[in-house]
């Protein structure tokens, strides 16, 4: 059962943890040990978070599709519009600072494909990737704005993005992890001179210098899987550096998402991944706390990608504990920490028009 809450205008809607009692098991109000908050709302398939130099807090919004170009991918109508957003909060205040940019939308279920995630390297430098999720051949069928899926663009303050790199053709022309060609630009970290994509579709790690050519990392093995598949794709899905330097990804796993199958990966460039931690499921993202501790964000904890969502805080010592209620979570698809150690959680991340954002405190 979902959690029953008003979802009023950010910074109004805080509800103590003893007030979810009378949803929640004994047990998991005494895990959530804090309060929450809905600070974004109305929000169209929200995926990835990214503070700004300013301190405002973006969300890339994957959008709502439109009436098309449409095709058929995964045997399922998609349909092309170009509503995709990155969106900001500042101040008080929720506002979509560039429109426009592509998406498509699952005309069974709404789930759309679109801006990704955001990352910052100094103001005015939002780095964004938009997800393709499918053979990059396929991307002419959407029309002539079907090439800017599976592609790096840059949001400037202005908010009139600009083309930076095309991920999916490298996948085209490389393939990396070698199988079906498939990209999928997901997790993004902006660094000084470069930007490093974790790419869902290819199962690789891809180092995108500052004229936009493409070098590949890592590629991430398969994954162990129950028969008769025997394997599935590891399916990496963001990238965050850690304390000590290295890059960390998080792996959703390809079908079936057996609990247990999913881990964190290290990667230092040169060596090949190193596995850091296992032992989940469906992550769809990572981040490390003030403290050095690392929270991980399942998307789902049921079957398949059925149940509600789940944030695991592992302390440095390697203590794992379950950081708030997974009750509060549909379909999460993005966590970011705060320099004080608040949790920023996008919720009902596959939804149109019912997507937000909240703040989680410790």
């Amino acid at each position: 059962m979902r959690l029953r809450r008003r979802v009023v205008p950010f910074g109004v809607a805080v509800v103590s943890v003893l007030a979810l009692a009378s949803f929640m098991s004994r047990d998991a109000v005494l895990r959530a040990q804090g309060t929450f908050e809905v600070i974004a709302s109305g929000l169209d398939n929200p995926r990835g978070l990214a503070f700004g130099p300013e301190g405002a807090l973006y969300v890339a919004e994957a959008g709502r599709g439109g009436e098309g170009p449409c095709q058929v991918l995964r045997g399922v109508l998609h349909c092309y519009g170009p509503s995709g957003a990155i969106t900001r909060l500042w101040r008080g205040t929720q506002e979509r600072i560039a429109t426009g940019l592509p998406s498509y939308v699952n005309t069974t279920n709404g789930e759309a494909g679109g801006p990704v995630d955001v990352s910052f390297q100094g103001r005015g430098g939002a780095y964004v990737t938009v997800g393709l999720g499918a053979d990059p051949a396929v991307r002419a069928a959407f029309g002539p704005a079907g090439h800017l899926f599976g592609t790096l663009i840059q949001v400037p303050a202005s908010g009139r993005w600009r083309f930076v790199a095309d991920i999916a053709a490298h996948e085209a022309s490389e393939n990396p992890a070698g199988g079906p060609v498939d990209s999928n630009p997901y997790g993004i970290l902006a660094e000084p001179g470069a930007r490093i994509v974790a790419d869902a579709g290819a199962n690789a790690l891809l180092h995108v210098a500052a004229s936009g050519d493409i070098s590949t990392l890592a590629v991430f093995p398969r994954v162990p899987a129950p028969p008769p598949a025997g394997s599935t794709d590891p399916v990496p899905t963001e990238v965050v550096a850690g304390p000590d330097g290295a890059y960390y990804v998080s792996q959703l796993t390809g079908a079936p998402f057996s609990a247990g199958a999913a881990q964190i990966y290290r990667v230092v460039p040169g060596g090949p991944p190193e596995v850091f931690l296992s032992g989940f499921k469906t992550v769809i993202d990572l981040d490390f706390g003030p403290d050095g501790s690392l929270y991980v964000l399942q998307h789902a904890t049921g079957p398949f990608l059925s149940g509600p969502g789940k944030i695991i805080r592992v302390a440095p010592d390697g203590t794992r504990t379950d950081f708030a209620p997974s009750v509060l979570l549909t379909r999460p698809t993005s966590i970011l920490v705060s320099e004080d150690g608040a949790i920023y959680v996008s919720n009902f991340g596959t939804s149109i028009g019912t997507g937000e954002v909240l703040r989680i405190e410790p």
